[in-house]
């Protein structure tokens, strides 16, 4: 058994963390081969915060993590995955490192507090030197430094207060503490300072995650070293990058990793995962072409790398880009789409204004909740961003007389009414580099046109304009105008992020499982025909990319939400059960929004589980932050809070979820089914999240970063069907990647009858195949699936629909049965509402 040498046929995603390090992922490789992938896909490897849970927090690039066993038990554990026909991918943080505590777990950061601007580090880290008096303002104090007074203390030659320990500047050990604190080269502030005094970029909101100035060629290079060592010993086969949205210059990292990694592993790609073993006839990297886009027909790049790229429904992944495609999340909305009847959507979506009453712009309508956020964002936790931002444009506008008497508020107003304006993460755009694309112009032609309603002199409002030309690096090239663009464009995904992900979705709520990582809440429902012309694009242009349904970052995993989209198909029914729920409850809910939130969360896990549904609320009424935020906790709202979760949702009798399981578990079923074939077998690379084989539902981090149970006892009821469609199609994709991989054919297969809507099919096979030829040497697959299971029922089942095959007689891989020609619905589905089909 052995891997695809080149681009993986499916990756198994695999969260370590000290409860389970490299061993246990070890002991695990024979399960997982069993399955059918053919690469492990592991979290970050490199060297984070002591027991982090993630490994997002890197504070060593050089090493990989002791508390997951360190180098050898990463290499170890690539030799057990080699024995086994199986490769590893690799997930990697180029963005951004912690800023721990104590400090000296980053030594680089260690030293550019030490030694300030002119530490060898200094390039290391995006700080801005020119605020703060030239110190970087380290919000780390639990309240003003008055009150933090005693609490500091010198030991060790260090300056110390509670787990922090910061260096000090030479010779200055000895002065009182007063002068000693004004000596350093940092300040040491109030937490709360950090929403407009921070001076140093981070992740999103996140203080304890510096950014690091990776499109520094030193700074590259010595952060990639390990790495690409693990790659030239073929311990890593392929690579996931972790927010390329972050970086200043997504495409020129993208080119300079791509090069190095050529560059690390020559022309050949070696085995699955072989330390230095040649994979045999493997597919050849392509050669370097000067940096312009790869050449290389099957990942995209010097090795299969995909970008956890989020892409709004309308936006396209940059074509230069020399990566396989995204990890995915655009795959995921597509599919999910497909288990959403619009119709019910609009009735459950009145149910829900009606029960929770929410102002338009705090969660009754999605555009103007979506609006409001980012003002919100804008203005409070990213106000530092835009004060830099605001610094760089007046000084652009000062050096130029053309540009000069724009006052630093109308700069200001111009910017933030910009950014929140913009429909996608950011726009791609350099200052002496390739110019904007065209649609990321008209985009911002567009924001800018509406920002200028911000301004009631119409002069004033001309600010508008100079900050959109600004964006896109069309004010002349210098040091502030290379400035604004990166960070214009960094500013906008973090306030993507944060605005949406982080706050809108909590806010509007009539379908939960629609308000998932990309997604569009306001418009969730996919047509048969939206997908299958999604998937052909795919196989066109980036037939390798990844797909995914759950991930360490979904908000519930796709079984979580298979059982909600179910809804849509009964929203009368869940109208009364909510309101009956709510009613009964011993404990009042705080307010009805709570009620909807909590109920559908709720049955999203399909059962009463206080211990894991009361975090994930509680994390939910934060992130909305109506009425208590992480920094502002309103104690007694949230005591409210879990008072109702645990009278109501985490006590209710098993009668009541009997009574739901009766409604739901037959469409979820389906759903879930219908869901996890569709991703197998479409145009792309599948990526099963850890337990997702089985049934597997879960809420949001940390609930669904718990360790993995994998293996374990036999499977039954629909953890059973879900792992024998699992284990088919996987193991169908590693025998014939010429019909799933790249060069492979895609066709739509369209059901005829009264039923026919409810069917979504299409055909995978060699180059060339389609819904009427043999193409693959006489064979293929077909994929069918049951789409609102619930709607079918009520109108009377299948019927009369039929499905027509491709030429001769097909053998279903799930339940045995033989069908040819126009098949009948109800009887291929009889058993199972999916069918995967083998021509016989």
């Amino acid at each position: 058994m052995t891997a695809a040498p080149g681009t993986p046929t499916a990756t198994y995603r695999l969260q370590l963390q000290p409860a389970f390090p490299f061993a246990a992922a070890e002991r695990a490789v024979p399960y997982l081969a069993s399955l059918g992938v053919s690469h492990l896909h592991l979290s970050p490897v490199l060297e984070a915060v002591p027991g982090s849970t993630h490994g997002y927090d890197v504070v060593d690039h050089s090493a990989v993590r002791a508390d997951l066993g360190g180098e050898e038990g990463l290499r170890a554990l690539a030799r057990t995955a080699r024995a086994h026909g199986l490769g590893l991918i690799v997930d990697i943080v180029p963005n951004h490192m912690a800023a721990p505590a104590p400090e000296r777990l980053n030594a680089p950061l260690w030293e550019v507090l030490r030694d300030g601007p002119e530490s060898a580090y200094a390039r290391w880290f995006d700080i801005d030197w020119q605020a703060q008096g030239g110190k970087v303002l380290l919000p780390v104090l639990g309240g003003p430094l008055g009150e933090e007074w005693d609490r500091l203390r010198i030991e060790d030659g260090a300056l110390r207060y509670y787990d922090h320990a910061f260096p000090l500047r030479p010779g200055t050990e000895g002065l009182p503490l007063a002068e000693l604190l004004d000596a350093q080269w940092y300040r040491l502030g109030w937490w709360r300072l950090a929403r407009t005094e921070l001076n140093y970029r981070r992740f999103f909101t996140i203080s304890e995650l510096i950014a690091v100035r990776v499109e520094d060629p030193e700074v590259f290079d010595a952060t990639h070293a390990t790495l690409l060592e693990l790659m030239r010993d073929g311990v890593v086969a392929g690579l996931r990058i972790d927010h390329p949205d972050g970086l200043a210059d997504p495409e020129g990292y993208l080119r300079r990793l791509d090069r190095a990694v050529r560059a690390a592993t020559g022309d050949g790609v070696r085995g699955p995962g072989g330390e230095g073993e040649d994979g045999g006839g493997g597919r050849r990297a392509a050669p370097d072409v000067g940096g312009g886009q790869s050449t290389a027909p099957e990942g995209g790049g010097a090795r299969w790398t995909v970008v956890e790229k989020i892409l709004a429904r309308d936006e396209r992944l940059p074509a230069a880009w020399p990566v396989a495609g995204t990890t995915g999340y655009d795959a995921l909305h597509h599919i999910d789409g497909l288990f959403v009847d619009p119709d019910g959507l609009e009735k459950l979506t009145a149910l829900y204004r009606a029960f929770a009453a929410p102002p338009a712009d705090l969660g009754g309508d999605w555009a103007a909740t979506v609006r409001r956020a980012a003002h919100e964002v804008v203005t409070h936790e990213l106000a530092a961003e835009v004060e830099r931002l605001t610094r760089s444009a007046s000084r652009i506008c000062a050096a130029d007389p053309r540009l000069r008497d724009h006052a630093p508020w109308a700069l200001r107003t111009a910017i933030r009414e910009l950014l929140v304006r913009l429909p996608v993460y950011r726009p791609y755009a350099s200052v002496g580099g390739p110019p904007a694309t065209d649609s990321d112009a008209v985009m911002l032609r567009s924001a800018a046109a509406d920002a200028r309603e911000a301004f009631t002199v119409e002069q004033e409002a001309q600010v508008v304009r100079v900050v959109r030309e600004a964006a896109l690096g069309r004010l002349g090239d210098g040091p502030d105008q290379r400035d604004f663009c990166a960070r214009f464009a960094q500013t906008a995904a973090a306030l993507r992020a944060k605005s949406v992900e982080d706050t809108a979705f909590y806010r509007y709520t009539p379908l939960l499982s629609a308000t998932e990582v990309g997604g569009d809440p306001g418009r969730p429902a996919v047509a048969p025909e939206e997908f299958h012309a999604f998937a052909a694009r795919l196989l066109r242009d980036w037939p390798a990319t990844g797909t995914v349904l759950s991930t360490h970052d979904t908000k519930r995993s796709a079984d979580a939400r298979a059982r909600l989209a179910a809804l849509t198909e009964g929203p009368g029914w869940w109208g009364r059960t909510v309101e009956e729920l709510t009613r009964s409850a011993t404990a009042p809910a705080p307010d009805p929004h709570l009620a909807w939130t909590a109920w559908q969360t709720a049955l999203a896990l399909g059962h009463r589980d206080a211990e894991r549904l009361v975090p994930a609320v509680l994390k939910a009424v934060r992130e909305a932050g109506l009425r208590t935020t992480w920094t502002e906790q309103n104690a007694a709202y949230e005591a409210e809070v879990t008072a109702f979760l645990e009278a109501g949702p985490c006590a209710a009798d098993p009668s009541v979820w009997a009574a739901i399981g009766a409604e739901l578990d037959g469409p979820a079923r389906a759903n879930a089914l219908g869901a996890a074939l569709l991703q197998l077998t479409m145009p792309g690379v599948p990526d099963l999240y850890m337990g997702t084989e089985r049934v597997y539902t879960a809420l949001v981090d940390p609930d669904n970063r718990r360790p993995p149970e994998l293996g374990g006892e036999p499977a039954d009821g629909p953890s059973a069907e879900k792992l024998l469609l699992t284990r088919a199609a996987l193991n169908l994709r590693r025998e014939r990647p010429e019909w799933f991989g790249p060069g492979s054919g895609y066709a739509p297969l369209t059901a005829e009858g009264p039923s026919a809507a409810h069917c979504v099919a299409f055909v995978r096979a060699g180059a060339g195949a389609g819904a009427g030829n043999e193409g693959g040497g006489g064979g293929g697959a077909v994929t069918v699936v049951t789409r609102l299971s619930r709607r079918l029922a009520e109108a009377g089942g299948w019927s009369a629909t039929r499905l027509p095959l491709p030429p001769g007689r097909w053998r279903d891989l799930l339940t045995g049965r033989t069908a040819e020609g126009p098949a009948a619905l109800d009887e291929l589905l009889s058993r199972l509402p999916v069918a995967l089909l083998i021509r016989n």
